[in-house]
């Protein structure tokens, strides 16, 4: 019967095709299986499936799974004999009537009869952007030559040797470090499976273009082989490189060290300085190699270097390169209970692709059994597939490759007792504060630290003296892309995903535990990138943090959904409930006034809820958060949970805001900038979003306070941290009658601060965060002078290098101008006077703002004091006292200040989603 032009009835068993073709499949491999299934699901009639013999009693993965469908299958070990035909391979081609032959990948030569035999002729795959790369190493040559761009082309087959019309192409950008296993399973093994079913498609519905192939710039390049692929070390280490990675896994690039053939795997260039290590002599390369503790260093001839991962012996066993000296010997672990269990499985996976293995023994290899480099992908899926998630590397297996070993290895996966092992920082190092302070400075993007995309960094400054204190990666578009992968893929396939709740806590206490046991640490680089004052920075900025990560822990396994009686269904009966589930990827995007604590604010809320995140940090104040990324490494959380992104708010933030795979971001900073995210959130997927915005905070101080407390705490409520503090008070409101007073007693008081290093334990006052925010300080303080205020104290740059500015007072400041509308964020005290016992009036002048992050009030009367609280439109009101924010209480702000909150258990509810259940029973 024709199935082409003709659709079926629809019946409830019954598949509706039209314009599908009777397709012939010649090839084989995991690719060949795949675009079987592929056209079997969309409807086309494969009729016939041509691949090769058995091999070593085992069937390649295409015939497989056509036997198992029933689709006929034939295995000729060649299609010709001296350049004709075989009778009976052409008599049982022509017997399955196909009118497309599809060739998805194939290692045998058609004949020209069986390419032009059906209607509508032939169609390859070829992984390459043609013409260029014709021939059977077209990936290996893609990295080799260094192309920027890879891709597939699916042609038109004719007599010349991959030069037949163009049917379709697809491109992707090569990444530095891509070997061709990568390029294929990232790019070209997916988007070919499903560009081969586009094309047989457009054939079907009369659309397929035929474009010749142009002969400028056509190369050929032979099969790349053992004997051909030696290391020729008079090269720029850029092409040692592309040489290496573009003979990753196979045929694999060697060299000859100690009179034995070594084979190179897992290169990458080496954009850092290079780590100390012991020589390592390697025939015919000038200079020797360095085996470090990150690998195997070598050196091109222009002066730059190149990590090489793995060695490969003669005799097959592979190393990680940084053990060449040593055993790499592991000690052998004791499962449990539930390893044993996922040793089992795997046991049987290893059984079914080795299925000429009579038993698999502790001392079965898996190489030497049969298994092939496609056997070592369907390992790696199978073991995901089978035992929870699992996500091994194909580099696993070839380090791993008697059964006992592998085991082995996917157990100390399991505890993630590798993963430390596997950090690689390069860190910034200074000797300062009586310490030696290690700063990472690369983005870390699944468990590991990297240099940007395209290479661009960007100076952090000191601000106590204007200094760069180190490069840093910009990130990149690509870069977030990344990093949100990253992120999805530990949330959906990792084991954070599968992660208990109480072991999740167990994470953040030990994380918790290194950051207070690294205070002093993170303290110092708080003071060096941000200028705040060192003990501050040790109480507030580490210590809440701290604080924060251990109260959050605690959360864990405590949060709960709830049961609800609803009205039954007569006569059955209903059981309802709710269950809150981690929302997915979370991005968080923070401000440079507090960098660790506002971090720990949001992160230990997303991470307590189960989430895996990407977090921006400031990008003039991103050498904390790096850190932290370093510690989250060394309290063992799984890779892609945390992920920090050093780079502009413009390039980082903005693909943030519009990533269709994000669900919520968290968001700290301007007003102006909330809104813009909130725009870019609600248009690319409405992800969930919490901001914590500008503020104008007032506080009132009346005339029956405790003057020495509310000009002590008001003080603090304005100069805090250099008066970068979200919550400071942006407009004091005095009460006329101890006005002046007060003004007189803030004055001397501030007289005696000291403006100084903030390292130095004296300092009361450090440098403003950056020199842009300084000098809009100072615009703010002419504003002020111009509108006719009174600066009292105050309002100018300190004469000495850095970004100093003088505590600054102003007063008759009425409520029309520019200081009493817009945050300073800054030391910058602006007070107003209000009349003897005026509370509502006073109340009416401080809630005049589009702000209503926090409030303040002084006063001895309880009464008062509460009646003003509940008046005051704001998320926090302090009530003789100010700043007194805790890890418990929920914070976050009303109005133009913002939505949702941080801190307390209700901070949670921003990373959940409620899912409500009900059964009938």
């Amino acid at each position: 019967r024709t199935w082409r032009n003709k659709a079926k009835v629809k019946h409830p068993s019954t598949i509706c095709f039209k314009n599908k073709l009777k397709v012939a499949l010649i090839g084989q491999s995991l690719f060949g299986q795949e675009v079987y299934s592929h056209l079997c699901k969309e409807g086309h009639r494969v009729v016939g499936v041509f691949t090769v013999p058995d091999k070593d009693g085992k069937a390649d993965p295409l015939a497989l799974a056509a036997e198992k469908n029933g689709t006929p299958v034939f295995k000729f070990p060649r299609w010709r004999v001296k350049g004709k035909t075989i009778k009976e391979v052409a008599e049982a081609y022509r017997s399955v009537g196909a009118e497309l032959n599809v060739l998805p990948f194939c290692t045998q030569f058609i004949p020209m009869d069986v390419i032009d035999g059906p209607k509508h002729g032939s169609i390859v795959y070829h992984p390459s952007i043609l013409p260029r790369h014709r021939g059977a190493s077209a990936i290996n040559w893609t990295l080799i030559m260094g192309d920027k761009k890879a891709g597939f082309s699916v042609f038109w087959a004719d007599d010349g040797l991959d030069t037949g019309p163009i049917l379709l192409q697809r491109s992707c950008d090569v990444e530095p470090n891509d070997t061709v296993d990568v390029l294929y399973n990232r790019f070209l093994f997916p988007e070919g499976i499903k560009a081969m079913v586009e094309a047989v498609q457009l054939i079907a519905d009369g659309k397929a273009p035929r474009i010749p192939q142009s002969e400028e710039g056509a190369t050929y390049e032979g099969i790349q082989k053992k004997e051909n692929a030696e290391i020729s070390w008079n090269q720029s280490a850029e092409a040692l490189h592309n040489w290496i990675r573009g003979h990753d896994k196979v045929p694999g690039a060697w060299a000859e060290i100690n009179g034995q053939v070594v084979t190179f795997y897992g290169s990458s260039l080496l954009n850092s300085s290079v780590p100390p290590g012991e020589p390592l002599e390697i025939k015919g390369a000038e200079k020797p190699g360095l085996v470090t503790k990150n690998g195997l260093v070598l050196f091109g001839n222009d002066g730059k270097a190149l990590l090489v991962r793995n060695l490969q012996f003669e005799d097959g066993k592979m190393i990680p390169a940084s053990q060449y000296f040593s055993s790499g010997e592991m000690p052998v672990v004791e499962l449990t209970a539930e390893e044993v269990k996922v040793a089992e499985t795997i046991k049987v996976i290893w059984a079914g692709i080795l299925s000429n293995v009579p038993a698999i023994e502790a001392s079965t290899d898996f190489f030497k059994s049969g298994a092939r480099s496609m056997d070592v992908a369907r390992l790696v899926e199978e073991i995901r597939q089978k035992c929870g998630g699992l996500q091994l590397q194909n580099e696993d297996v070839y380090l791993a490759t008697k059964f006992e070993d592998f085991i082995q290895k996917v157990v100390r996966k399991l505890r993630g007792e590798d993963q430390e092992a596997e950090l690689v920082v390069d860190y910034v190092s200074k000797e300062i504060n009586d310490m030696t302070v290690k700063m990472p400075y690369q983005c870390f993007i699944n468990g590991q630290f990297t240099d940007a995309e395209d290479g661009k960094t960007y100076d952090t400054i000191n601000p106590t003296d204007g200094s760069t204190i180190c490069q840093v990666s910009y990130a990149s578009l690509v870069d977030v892309d990344k990093a949100v992968a990253a992120a999805k893929d530990a949330f959906e396939n990792g084991e954070w995903g599968r992660m208990n709740a109480r072991d999740r806590g167990r994470l953040m206490y030990r994380l918790a535990d290194l950051m207070e046991e690294k205070q002093e640490e993170l303290a110092t680089i708080e003071a060096l990138d941000s200028g705040a004052v060192y003990t501050l920075a040790l109480k507030t900025h580490i210590g809440m943090s701290v604080q924060t990560f251990r109260y959050f822990a605690g959360w864990c396994d405590k949060i709960q959904g709830s049961t609800i009686p609803i009205n039954q269904a007569r006569p059955n009966r209903n059981l309802t409930f709710t269950k809150k589930e981690p929302l997915g990827v979370c991005a968080i995007i923070i401000p440079w006034n507090y960098p660790l604590m506002m971090l720990a604010w949001k992160s230990a809320a997303c991470l307590a809820a189960g989430n895996s995140l990407v977090l921006k940090p400031a990008q003039v104040t991103p050498l904390t958060a790096l850190k932290f990324a370093e510690l989250s490494v060394k309290a063992g959380f799984p890779k892609g949970v945390i992920n920090i992104i050093p780079g502009s708010g413009g390039v980082v933030g903005q693909r943030l805001s519009e990533h269709p795979d994000i669900r919520k971001l968290g968001f700290t900073g301007s007003t102006l900038i909330g809104k813009q995210i909130m725009k870019s959130c609600a248009v690319s997927n409405l992800k969930k979003v919490s901001l914590e915005l500008g503020g104008k905070s007032p506080l009132i101080i009346f005339n029956d306070c405790e003057l020495d407390k509310a000009v002590r705490m008001g003080m603090g409520a304005v100069f805090f941290n250099k008066g970068e503090n979200c919550i400071a008070a942006g407009r004091l409101f005095v009460e006329e009658s101890i006005h002046d007073e007060f003004v007189t007693r803030v004055v001397e008081e501030i007289k005696k601060m000291k403006i100084g290093d903030p390292l130095d334990r004296s300092t009361d006052h450090g440098p403003q965060n950056h020199k842009a925010h300084l000098e809009k300080l100072l615009q703010y303080c002419e504003a002020g002078v111009k509108e006719g205020a009174t600066l009292v104290y105050g309002g100018r740059q300190v004469q000495r290098p850095g970004f100093f500015m003088e505590p600054t007072v102003f007063t008759d400041v009425e409520d029309h101008m520019y200081l009493a509308k817009e945050e300073s964020f800054g030391p910058i005290m602006v007070i107003s006077k209000f009349p003897n016992g005026d509370i509502d009036g006073v109340l009416q002048r401080a809630n005049n703002t589009e702000y209503g992050l926090a409030s303040g009030v002084f006063t001895r009367d309880i009464n008062k004091a509460m009646y003003v609280s509940e008046k005051l439109e704001a998320g926090t009101v302090f009530i003789n006292t100010y700043n007194k924010t805790d890890v418990a209480a929920p914070f976050g702000g009303f109005k133009q200040s913002g939505f949702g909150k941080d801190l307390g258990e209700e901070a949670l509810n921003e990373y959940l989603k409620t899912k409500s259940v009900t059964l009938e029973y």
